[in-house]
């Protein structure tokens, strides 16, 4: 069978598009056979600088300032996006609607009118393939807490605690940014949460309502490093929400940029009628479960928790590095991209989609209704 091969095109080469391109070039190296052939024909960025310092580094054919020579690129066939969150709907839609296959960061995008939008546009055009960059599905410890949830190995699942945890935003002269901005970035919510929101839901199911709340902390920030102008933050730091799932699970879910002491801390504790799981990212080599039909027995018997040495056991054909060596961050992201292109060379949708976004998107917004509202609001239909 014939190997296919794919051009890149990436949008936005800032600190996401380098890990995406970084999963790309590295494609032949982890996976023997890789599912496809890939090759980084262009980058597009804002400026003619960056744009050409994007190419050298990134190994491009070329670079540009014009999405449109992206789309126009018969060598192109799919386009990655790592642009801000405004700017998705846009470049999204027009790379389909050009015959483009779709890579997207996440969230994909900024609100649920674009995300119906975009996901009208990926049924419309069911030859082409779609993915979202929700890496933390492909840590190989989520992927044996699915597969166990899907065997049944928690039976009824009664509730569940997540966070995702970041402290990088305490400092109160940490300046403005697109990431602080309302129109493109979205806050606590869109950057973190979108990646635990949709984790929840890998596991569990979907949705049924939420009731949250949002907090800033920091009313005020510089406008711009150095300034001493002072400008209002519109985006949220922190938010909680309730969580009732379709199962008739129960949840807490947190998302944080001023969790003191943290650095990626995503964790996610489910209990159930026959027993549990937990997982912490910064532990993320193990995932912890614990099995309630063991019998206790005398002094306890064998019950307790058991560490499952998940480490790096990708499956076949993943070669590098060893099964048994720690796992890290960037090999989640190249997971990603293998199983978008994987999906891509069979003709079929991978793991994480465009409707997937979406419906992390309809999350989104019935977070930031409850949050106005004090009420639970239903999740809405993508």
């Amino acid at each position: 069978m014939t190997m296919p091969t794919y051009g890149i095109g990436i949008v936005g080469f800032g600190f996401i598009g380098k890990v995406h391109a970084y999963g790309y070039r590295n494609l032949p190296l982890y996976y023997d056979p890789a599912p496809a052939e890939v090759k980084l024909v262009g980058v597009c960025t804002s400026k003619p600088e960056t744009a050409e310092a994007a190419r050298a580094k990134g190994g491009f054919e070329f670079g540009t300032t014009s999405f449109q020579s992206l789309l126009e690129r018969d060598d192109i066939h799919i386009i990655d996006i790592a642009t801000p969150n405004h700017l998705h709907h846009n470049q999204v839609i027009q790379a389909l609607e050009a015959g483009k296959h779709v890579y997207c960061d996440k969230p994909l995008t900024t609100s649920l009118e674009s995300a119906r939008a975009i996901a009208a546009a990926a049924r419309a055009r069911p030859q082409l393939g779609h993915g979202m960059a929700f890496h933390c599905r492909f840590i190989p410890a989520v992927l044996r807490a699915r597969q166990l949830v899907q065997e049944g190995f928690l039976g009824q699942v009664y509730h569940f605690r997540a966070t995702y945890w970041h402290a990088g935003y305490t400092d109160p002269d940490r300046p403005l940014s697109w990431r602080l901005s309302k129109e493109a970035g979205g806050g606590a919510l869109s950057d973190l949460g979108s990646h635990i929101l949709d984790l929840m839901g890998y596991l569990l199911g979907d949705y049924a309502a939420v009731r949250a709340s949002t907090e800033v902390f920091i009313k005020q920030r510089p406008a711009a490093k150095g300034s001493a102008e002072l400008v209002p933050v519109e985006v949220d730091d922190y938010v909680c929400l309730q969580a009732r799932m379709q199962c008739g699970a129960l949840g807490f879910i947190e998302a944080s940029r001023f969790a003191t002491g943290t650095q990626d801390g995503l964790t996610f504790e489910v209990f159930g009628e026959k027993g549990a799981l937990k997982f912490d990212m910064m532990d993320n080599n193990f995932l912890y479960a614990y099995d309630a039909t063991v019998p206790e027995g005398d002094l306890g018997g064998r019950r307790g928790w058991t560490q499952i040495e998940c480490v790096q056991r990708y499956p076949a054909p993943s070669v590098l590095p060893s099964p048994k060596l720690p796992v890290g961050w960037m090999r989640f992201h190249a997971h990603c991209i293998y199983d978008f292109l994987s999906a891509l060379a069979e003709s079929r949708l991978g793991t994480a989609t465009l409707y997937d976004g979406a419906r992390t998107q309809a999350l989104d917004a019935a977070v930031r209704a409850s949050a106005a509202s004090g009420q639970w609001e239903t999740v809405p239909e993508v």
